[in-house]
């Protein structure tokens, strides 16, 4: 509370630290399926097709379009997965009150890059992908979801939820003490 106007200068988590711990290894366990089961099975003209994230990434790369291939390849799937690392790490480092130097360096690098790791991340654009390319591609083909879809779209949930939580005000308070 500042002294002078009694408004609140910081704001502790929603969530405990088990909150966040929760969300992480919920995020984690969705991470997987995400990435490795089909998201999208399109039928045209007597020929289904499906892919995962993974494989229209690399997909996309062998078309020539590499940049964009690897522009998906890290916002979709590596970025997403450093993130849940990241924070997992950093919550486990501070649920236990690991104090040893090796930690404490560990949490410091991992607070630094903490909000680039954010930034790269972007689960959020490939969902609303999934959505325009259903209703684009309804009118002349059978477009069906699999359990890659519900899966990626609830780490996006989770994600979301997990980054709100996440105060990194107080992780690095956890640094000073």
């Amino acid at each position: 509370m500042c002294p002078r106007c009694n408004s609140a200068l910081y704001d502790t988590p929603y969530c405990s630290i088990n909150g966040v711990l929760a969300l992480c290894l919920t995020a984690l366990i969705l991470y997987f399926p995400a990435n490795f089961y089909p998201v999208i099975e399109i039928q045209f003209l007597g020929n289904m097709r499906t892919t995962t994230v993974i494989q229209a990434a690399i997909e996309v790369c062998s078309q020539g379009f590499w940049v964009v291939g690897i522009a998906v390849l890290i916002a979709a799937v590596i970025a997403p997965g450093i993130l849940i690392f990241s924070t997992l790490i950093q919550v486990l480092i501070v649920k236990y009150g690991l104090k040893s130097r090796f930690a404490r360096k560990v949490l410091k690098q991992l607070l630094c890059y903490q909000p680039l790791i954010q930034q790269m991340s972007m689960l959020e654009i490939y969902v609303l992908a999934l959505l325009v390319c259903d209703f684009q591609l309804t009118d002349f083909s059978k477009v069906t979801f699999g359990i890659g879809t519900f899966c990626f779209t609830m780490l996006f949930v989770v994600t979301i939820f997990m980054q709100r939580e996440y105060k990194i005000e107080h992780m690095w308070e956890q640094v000073d003490d």
